[in-house]
């Protein structure tokens, strides 16, 4: 609230005024209506017992008589005097103004009553009204602030608040979050520079090394140094694999640079078909099912969806036991990598898509750098959906990427 804005206590003490002068108004309006046409005539009781015991010589003259006051008595048609007001009338005429206030009394209270019921709805109504229009004026910024803030993530740190109005504690607020925001976009840029920019120098030191190791220890070779020459060119092979790996993983977590239609049953077949020698090395059956009417297309990276197809194929085959099998099935637009292989705990499931995680020993002593689903996720995530895996049937993993 601004400054500008009455206290609670000034606007409850002015509602209580405005409730309480329109209650007297109408109460006033509705007691005048009602003792309308209300008459009080005064007398006393002495003239009207000398009235009554006047001379009434003047009585069968038919212009009428005069009472003892010297006040001309009017005459009925027959000629004869009216009955004369008794001193017991005054009584009754007392009474009569006596019922009168009573009426009078009882009609205020009623006015009262009725129009403090009507100004009392009246006023919750309006304060109801006025309350929901505050709380919406108060409470905008907020959910303003709220949609803004669970749509900001890894990928899209530049967007900020921005909030405008008065600079009161939400102003404030939101500009300390926007700081944070900005801390954390300087944190994420450094460290995507740095893996980018470290895996961009390591490659060229490594394909130096391996070129090295073929040409100095080329055949013929003493015997034991053509095992140890394999050996170092297989740690090589493995130390580029982890450096395309980081590249291909510091490139994604950058969001999409540029977007194309991508034909994703196309890609499959294309990965299976670059990954079969591995799957007959490992006797291990990959097959790829497309049950929608129309190719999935989806509008992507082509070189970040083939790497996502390719880590999640690879994984499925590594981690398979002979006579295993690989299921890539695309339906509609979810796209499902099932597996066999050694059973998953489900509660060591989210840990397979943290970089450099693996699940067991047993995953640990087979070839391999844990950044598979990592690189998956990332992916994922940079084309506005996320992967997600369970346990499947017979051992194994089922992850699931659905596309928007």
């Amino acid at each position: 609230m601004d400054a500008g804005c009455a206290s609670p206590p000034a606007r409850h003490s002015l509602s209580g005024a405005a409730l309480l002068a329109f209650v007297v108004l109408l109460a006033r309006y509705g007691t005048a209506q009602q003792v309308k046409g209300f008459e009080i005539t005064r007398g006393s009781a002495a003239s009207s017992a000398g009235a009554s015991s006047g001379d009434t010589s003047g009585a069968g003259t038919s212009g009428g008589g005069e009472d003892h006051w010297g006040r001309t008595r009017p005459t009925v048609p027959d000629g004869t005097l009216p009955p004369q007001v008794r001193g017991d009338d005054d009584v009754a005429m007392i009474r009569q103004i006596d019922q009168s206030v009573q009426a009078v009394q009882d009609t205020a209270l009623r006015q009262m009553v009725l129009w403090s019921a009507v100004g009392l709805i009246g006023m919750a109504l309006l304060a109801g009204l006025l309350g929901w229009w505050l709380a919406g004026r108060a409470l905008g910024p907020v959910a303003a602030m709220t949609d803004t803030t669970r749509r900001i993530s890894e990928h899209n740190l530049h967007q900020r608040l921005a909030l405008t109005g008065p600079d009161d504690e939400l102003h404030r607020l939101a500009d300390t979050f926007d700081t944070m925001l900005d801390r954390l976009e300087k944190s994420f840029e450094s460290q995507r520079r740095f893996v980018s920019n470290a895996s961009h120098e390591l490659r060229t030191p490594l394909a130096v090394q391996r070129t090295s190791l073929e040409v100095g220890l080329a055949d013929p070779l003493p015997d034991g140094l053509a095992e140890v020459r394999e050996d170092l060119l297989a740690a090589n092979r493995e130390a580029e694999q982890l450096i395309s790996a980081l590249l291909v993983l510091a490139r994604s977590d950058r969001g999409l640079e540029e977007t194309d239609t991508v034909d994703l049953p196309a890609v499959a077949r294309l990965v299976a078909a670059e990954l079969a020698p591995r799957a007959e090395e490992g006797e291990v059956d990959v097959d790829v099912t497309v049950t929608a009417d129309r190719p999935l297309k989806v509008l992507g990276d082509p070189v970040l969806l083939r790497h996502l197809l390719t880590n999640l194929v690879r994984n499925a085959i590594q981690y398979n036991h002979p006579g295993g099998q690989v299921r890539v099935r695309l339906e509609g637009h979810t796209l499902t990598v099932t597996n066999t292989g050694p059973p998953v705990p489900a509660d060591r499931v989210p840990d397979l898509f943290e970089p450099f995680r693996r699940l067991a020993q047993d995953r640990v002593s087979t070839t391999g750098h844990g950044l598979g689903l990592a690189i998956v996720r990332s992916i994922a995530e940079a084309h506005g959906t996320q992967a997600t895996a369970e346990p499947g049937r017979r051992g194994g993993l089922k992850v699931t990427v659905r596309f928007p």
